[in-house]
């Protein structure tokens, strides 16, 4: 087992480097006020200097034989960062920014077609969401190296990540328990103006979730909800219920983790209830991921091929065309031959041509 890499707060950082080359990318990604590290991390009991990091300390020994690399991603998951509007660090601009420093992380180890399974908790499964749709519509020749994360995917794992509901107000309400579970009271009561923006302010988040269900059924899936509620001064609640982390969903596998919202991503150790069907679930997805996936880039080649194909005869049909129309007589360019018919006055009739049959 290698050593324990450090974690930058943002951008990705390699936790885990297998000897070999790895034969898959595992990425986390935390969520609202979360960090790349803490997110995934239990608090230390009173004989540990630290908690369990566990996608480093338990994770590895299970997928040793795959060889994983394993990352986990770091941005600024304030609350802004989860409203749409004129904020610089928006849902959007997150996603955009993982998609582009994922895929420039894989170009520079070429590494591109490896397989990417990812791991999300609450609201950053929003964010890998829209990274997938926006590298699945860059089809341009200049753009498509970021396509890969899109080809390359084969699993998720969505930790508490609200996927449904189509009523704003309702989004509005989870957005602002998510809040009230993860961020300080004395943040909270400072930030009046920005949870009502939550109630309001969504639109793209529900319009993330629309998207996503048109592919969700290319990749594999496992939603997993908390079944404990969350201390919220002076009420306890479900933060997002089962309806909307764990929807039945054809083809999707779902299950409920023994822990509240906040610590539904936490193990410490591997008896946590809810680990081994985590890590069992990413052991699976390792082990399908490289041959389906290997199969999907030859489809991509081919399909891009054809794209190109059709793009050259497009443009030599064109200069075709135009070549034939220049090297064309004037007399006889499309638009010039008028006067070579011949005017009413000089129209002949038969008889002026009648041609005498010879005699026997």
């Amino acid at each position: 087992m290698s050593e324990p890499r450090p974690v930058k707060p943002f951008g990705l950082s390699q936790v885990y480097v297998p000897r070999g080359d790895p034969t898959v990318d595992i990425v986390f990604v935390h969520g609202l006020n979360g960090h790349p590290h803490d997110s995934w991390t239990s608090k230390p009991s009173k004989t540990e200097k630290g908690g369990c990091f566990w996608p480093v300390d338990l994770l590895p020994e299970i997928l040793a034989p795959l060889r994983p690399r394993i990352l986990t991603y770091g941005y600024n998951a304030s609350v802004a960062a989860f409203t749409d509007g004129a904020s610089r660090d928006s849902i959007v601009s997150h996603a955009e920014t993982l998609a582009s420093n994922l895929a420039a992380n894989r170009n520079l180890r070429n590494c591109s077609e490896r397989p990417i399974i990812f791991v999300c908790h609450s609201l950053g499964g929003l964010v890998v969401k829209r990274a997938i749709i926006y590298s699945r519509s860059l089809s341009s020749e200049k753009t498509e190296h970021l396509r890969s994360v899109y080809v390359s995917t084969f699993g998720i794992l969505f930790l508490g990540t609200p996927h449904n509901g189509s009523d704003i107000a309702k989004w509005g309400l989870l957005l602002q328990n998510i809040c009230t579970a993860v961020l300080p009271k004395k943040v909270m009561e400072g930030s009046s103006q920005l949870v009502q923006a939550l109630r309001k302010d969504n639109e793209t988040l529900q319009h993330i979730n629309s998207l996503f269900a048109d592919i969700m059924g290319r990749f594999h899936i496992y939603l997993f909800h908390e079944t404990r509620s969350t201390d919220m001064r002076g009420t306890r609640e479900i933060i997002v219920d089962e309806a909307s982390a764990a929807p039945y969903l054809e083809g999707v596998e779902r299950m409920g983790i023994e822990a509240d919202h906040s610590h539904m991503c936490k193990f410490d150790d591997e008896n946590a209830p809810g680990y081994e069907v985590v890590a069992e679930a990413i052991l699976r997805y390792s082990r399908q991921a490289p041959s389906i996936i290997a199969d999907r880039w030859v489809e991509e080649y081919k399909s891009r091929l054809l794209e190109k194909k059709a793009k050259a005869r497009e443009i030599y049909d064109g200069r075709v065309d135009d070549t034939v129309e220049r090297s064309m007589p004037e007399s006889i360019t499309p638009g010039r031959a008028s006067h070579l018919l011949p005017s009413p006055e000089e129209s002949v009739t038969l008889k002026e041509y009648e041609i005498e049959e010879p005699s026997v």
